[in-house]
């Protein structure tokens, strides 16, 4: 880590170091402290990825990948550590068994690494604990990359969410175009918009608009 943000990471796991770079960006332009953003202890509750790999992630270094039957027990050993009942006990493996479907039996060996899980049971222990799919079983890099973008997510939507400029009322009643667009969306409603499209080159038409819209209504100059 370096200056309390992420250092380039390993160009294998391109996606992961563009996810990085976007909310480490994102993080800077809205003053939030790198140093939560980028938590990982956080990030390995929402990611199911052991905090020392997160480590090893974010600074760019390679980490050991386990196969698929370790990910899946580490990940459901974090989930009930992490994802207790409301009187803060862990859940049982009776009460695993009922709310996923399966036998007592079947749940136990599954918890103990006597069984290998399907993808049956990752599907129906996700959905008992209330985390998205493939929780239980995406590869680390990946894993994390996706934690990072809901984390860019809520990031772009706390942006979009702070006060938007006032527009005058008379000035849109007026016709203006570019009064009505941000009275309607916002600076930041636009911003937060745009960053929603799946690629640059949609990004860029929406540039290009903007720009059109804004030479049309360019005031005469006298």
């Amino acid at each position: 880590m370096t200056d309390g943000f992420p250092a380039p990471v390993a160009v294998a796991n391109a996606p992961l170091a563009a996810t990085v770079t976007r909310v480490a960006e994102l993080a800077n332009k809205m003053g939030r402290d790198p140093n939560q953003v980028f938590d990982l202890r956080r990030l390995s509750e929402a990611s199911g990825v052991p905090t020392d790999v997160i480590r090893s992630l974010l600074d760019g270094r390679r980490a050991g990948e386990p196969d698929l039957q370790a990910r899946f027990l580490q990940r459901l050993d974090l989930l009930r550590r992490t994802r207790v009942k409301p009187n803060g006990r862990r859940y049982t493996q009776q009460e695993i068994a009922d709310g996923a479907g399966m036998s007592r039996q079947q749940a136990g060996a599954l918890i103990n690494g006597d069984r290998r899980p399907t993808m049956e049971h990752c599907d129906a222990i996700q959905r008992f604990f209330g985390v998205h799919a493939g929780f239980l079983t995406a590869h680390d890099a990946d894993a994390l990359t996706d934690a990072l973008q809901r984390t860019e997510q809520q990031l772009l939507q706390d942006f979009a969410g702070r006060e938007r400029q006032p527009v005058p009322a008379e000035a849109a009643a007026a016709g203006d175009p570019l009064a009505r667009l941000l009275q309607n969306h916002g600076v930041r409603g636009i911003a937060w918009r745009a960053a929603q499209l799946p690629s640059d080159k949609h990004r860029d038409k929406v540039t290009e608009w903007l720009d059109m819209l804004l030479e049309s209504v360019k005031p005469n100059e006298s």
